[in-house]
């Protein structure tokens, strides 16, 4: 039974809400960001509305990230619409602009339900021909109840992720339409913030999960996030009301990096745990951080063992599952309910806890072109990333990871290196003698 509910609690694909007891502060091993400072004080400062990019790799932690700004936000004032986009609105295979206005609209209507939402019925209605056998109905618009109308607009909105055979006719026939969507959906705005509950004065919206979208040359040559986010960026910006958007960590090295600071201002990124050094040394501050992201969960289901001799048969058996992980809190998580399935009874052991390593590294091998092997040994030597579409694609699938630390000087550094997992492989060790 306690094996049963160490695994639970180990689930890698759930955000901590605000406020959760597991959680751990990770600043002083993540370059020292914080999130409530860096997008929240913005908000807070700026007399205008705000749009603000959040990036880092997938399954880092920016969702718990977002809960505790959004948590933040509420508690100054700040009324939060938040949503994970990829859960009912987008397909992250297969993703435009025209999703991502028309998921922000089904979740302000949401989100705020008190608020008159004519302006967007009239859109609607003006288009109900058109589009109402993409909500596969045929009601007439006329005869719904303000609550039908709406749940038509979140069907077609559905449709997108749901019914991809509809997706590129949702797409052809509301992109002609999205400037007046647009110019009705700010009237719904303007009218919510007239009309915020008690106790609020901002509004802001945090569309998360937008960073998973795959990256896919278009025919343009062009990779589709350039389409979305650099092409598109006024309408992204158009909403009249504080926006934070997740990007691809990959976008944030390309040629597009400073058009990209010049449009939507400083984007922020939430690094890796650093568990070693540039230098391949253990960093016993970062260490520490993963074995008391371990020891929380495990104390909510299992108070009275000890990590090192009841929930691991040693020491060095919890430092290697750590180390392995490369800093990533989900690899991290996958490794421990991986290395538990593996365990009849506690302790688990370093048999285990290398048998779930090694199902981990094979998964990575798989992700790795024969001619990539190369650069990620270059990488492991420099411990930089090139500006090209290989390096991006790689950072992109996690096989190089991005850390950051303060010099004694303050200042920022920034480095990279490849996911450990792919270090203990013949291909990366062979790479690694053509280029010492």
């Amino acid at each position: 039974m306690v094996l049963k509910q160490i695994y639970n609690a180990f689930d890698p694909f759930r955000p901590l809400p605000a406020g959760d007891p597991v959680y751990v502060d990770c600043r002083q091993v993540r370059g020292d960001g914080d999130i409530l400072v860096e997008l929240g004080q913005k908000i807070f400062f700026s007399n205008q509305k705000t749009c603000q990019l959040y990036a880092g790799h997938r399954g880092a932690g920016k969702s718990t990230e977002l809960l505790r700004l959004k948590k933040h936000l509420e508690d100054n004032g700040c009324f939060v619409v938040y949503f994970a986009a990829d859960e009912e609105d987008i397909d992250p295979e297969d993703a435009q602009y025209t999703d991502i206005l028309l998921a922000c609209t089904r979740h302000l209507l949401e989100g705020l339900n008190n608020v008159n939402p004519q302006p967007l019925l009239n859109w609607l209605g003006g288009r109900w021909q058109e589009l109402k056998d993409l909500a596969l109905t045929e009601i007439s618009l006329e005869s719904l109840s303000l609550e039908g109308k709406i749940s038509q607009f979140a069907k077609i909105t559905g449709n997108l992720r749901a019914v991809p055979s509809l997706r590129q006719q949702i797409r052809e026939r509301v992109n002609p339409h999205t400037t007046s969507l647009l110019e009705a959906l700010n009237q719904f705005i303007t009218e919510a913030k007239r009309n915020l509950p008690p106790g609020y004065s901002q509004l802001a919206v945090l569309a998360d999960n937008l960073d998973r979208i795959v990256p896919v040359i278009q025919a343009d040559r062009r990779i589709n996030h350039d389409h979305i986010f650099i092409d598109r960026c006024e309408q992204l910006k158009a909403l009249d009301c504080n926006l934070v958007y997740t990007v691809p960590i990959s976008m944030l090295y390309s040629s597009k990096a400073v058009e990209m600071r010049d449009t939507y201002g400083q984007p922020h990124i939430l690094p890796m745990i650093m568990v070693r050094t540039r230098e391949n040394k253990v960093y016993e501050p970062g260490l520490k951080k993963l074995k008391e992201v371990i020891a929380k969960r495990v104390s909510q289901v299992a108070p009275n063992y000890s990590l090192e001799s009841d929930i691991f048969d040693q020491q060095e058996t919890l430092e290697q599952l750590c180390l392995m992980s490369g800093g990533h809190v989900r690899n991290l998580l996958l490794l421990m309910q991986q290395a538990t399935i593996r365990t009849p009874n506690l302790p688990i052991t370093a048999t285990a806890v290398k048998r779930a390593i090694s199902e981990a590294r094979n998964t990575y091998r798989h992700t790795v072109d024969d001619d990539y092997w190369l650069e990620l040994a270059k990488v492991s030597t420099s411990k930089k990333i090139r500006n090209n579409n290989l390096h991006r694609s790689l950072l992109f699938n996690r096989c190089l990871l991005e850390y950051r630390y303060l010099d004694t000087k303050g200042e920022i550094k920034r480095w990279c290196d490849v996911h450990p997992l792919l270090k203990d492989t013949d291909e990366f060790r062979e790479a690694l003698n053509q280029v010492s």
